[in-house]
């Protein structure tokens, strides 16, 4: 069997491939190949400028040679290392081999040739690469994709803020709310969500073997490398790293900052998975229609069915998000003393994760974007739930001193069907001020809503 879409084991490189193009140069083998060319250029041209007798700085042109390396890096580079892999079963080894390869006929690069990957374990170049993969991950496609349901939500909680929609709470009807207000609930839940999210500090280490810079310093021992190390690691890009330094480590950085960003997208995933939940219901409902597109098929027996289809994808995705973020949050921070491998085979999925998260984000988007709001429907359901106004009668009767105002109301309204008729009724014989009477008589569930409107614009 040759690989291609429909051969593929993952459908994120199958049939959902072409709504993962964004993320796939970034978290793919291939990206992280490129990333880790980057940390071993970024270190060899920092080496040859920290004052070193036997190496010194590098010409602008060799500079410019190992720029292009990591710019123009293409799958037959990538390909050309995993053969250099197949003799070493290393494959760090193997991308320092194919960097000392591509020097072949650079002069001034050949002679500099061993001081590629100089003091290095693998790890100091694979912590790096990880961590430019998640920054460029985060920040290029997993973060915008979030902000365009953030920003589509926001919109719809301004234009839906003053619409009238039953509430349900136990499934049962409750106090009236707004469509827009209930949206900006989850913008609002969202907006912390991703400011947690972006506000994780992208750790990394360049210490060597155990995290003491043992080789650097039997090589060079008067000479600060822990500051060396985190000016690469901090610097900003293409001088340095761009990322936040780790002082403290085994062989391995110890991931932690990993949980805490993995937590930090689960916990925007749930909240997503809620929201999926509640429009599915609200589509149920009838509060929402969708969009017609020519062509599509609801059911393969049901031709009239248009079912909700991009918000189950979503769930599903998210739900499987959420259960490869869980596992790499608990795992990644464990490690048997000063190092075991059980982390690298693990960390190959962080673009699996983060893949299903960007998945979901694009069905969500899209279905956002069929979405039509029924207001005949909202107002049908409203005008049959004249007991919701329950609570504000007795509330009222409180405040006047009326005897059991509660009491009167549960043993009028629960379980009976209620009517305007009645509920107007009820009113008309109360002890209470003309004035606060015909409030109350004027009131309907469509306009006992509260502060709805305002929170809904105000988000």
């Amino acid at each position: 069997m040759t690989f291609s879409a429909i051969s593929a084991l993952s459908p994120l490189d199958g049939r959902y491939a072409g709504r993962l193009a964004k993320l796939r140069p970034i978290m793919s083998e291939l990206g992280y190949m490129q990333r880790r060319l980057q940390v071993e250029a970024t270190w060899l041209v920092a080496l040859s400028d920290a004052g070193f007798q036997e190496f010194a700085p590098l010409t602008p042109q060799a500079r410019s040679y190992l720029n292009g390396l990591v710019l123009n890096f293409s799958e037959a580079d990538g390909e050309a290392i995993k053969a250099i892999e197949k003799t070493t079963n290393h494959d760090v080894k193997a991308v320092e081999y194919w960097i000392k390869a591509k020097f072949e006929g650079q002069a001034e690069l050949l002679s500099a040739s061993e001081f590629v990957h100089f003091a290095c374990t693998s790890e100091d170049i694979n912590n790096t690469s990880h961590a430019l993969q998640l920054k460029a991950g985060r920040d290029q496609v997993l973060l915008p994709a979030l902000d365009a349901i953030i920003d589509k939500l926001r919109g719809m909680a301004h234009a839906f803020a003053t619409v009238p929609m039953l509430s349900r709470t136990h499934g049962q009807t409750a106090s009236p709310t707004t469509v827009g207000k209930e949206i900006a609930n989850v913008v609002a839940r969202l907006d912390a969500a991703r400011s947690r999210i972006a506000g994780v500090r992208l750790l990394a280490k360049m210490n060597g073997a155990v995290g003491n810079y043992n080789a650097h310093l039997s090589a060079w021992p008067d000479f600060d490398w822990e500051s060396f190390s985190r000016r690469v690691v901090e610097s900003p890009e293409p001088v340095g790293l761009g990322l936040q330094f780790q002082p403290y480590s085994i062989q391995i950085e110890p991931h932690d900052y990993m949980a805490e960003l993995f937590d930090a997208i689960a916990r925007a995933n749930t909240i997503l998975i809620d929201w999926s939940r509640d429009v599915w219901g609200y589509v149920s409902l009838g509060y929402f229609k969708q969009k017609l597109r020519d062509g599509e098929v609801g059911s393969s027996t049901m031709p009239h069915k248009v079912n909700p289809i991009d918000f189950e994808n979503a769930e599903g995705n998210l739900g499987l998000a959420n259960a490869l973020l869980r596992h790499l949050s608990e795992k990644l921070p464990i490690s048997r003393w000063q190092r075991d491998l059980t982390d690298s085979t693990v960390l190959r999925n962080i673009g699996v994760a983060l893949g299903h998260a960007v998945l979901a984000y694009h069905s969500l988007t899209t279905g956002l974007g069929k979405l039509e709001l029924n207001e005949a429907a909202l107002a049908a359901d409203l005008d049959a739930a004249w007991e919701v106004l329950a609570e504000p009668i007795q509330t009222v009767m409180r405040r006047f001193g009326l005897p059991q105002p509660y009491e009167q109301l549960k043993a009028f309204t629960r379980g009976a069907p209620m009517t305007r008729e009645l509920i107007q009724g009820f009113i008309a014989n109360l002890d209470i001020p003309a004035l606060e009477k015909q409030r109350l008589l004027a009131l309907t569930p469509a306009s006992y809503t509260g502060l709805a409107a305002t929170l809904a614009r105000r988000v």
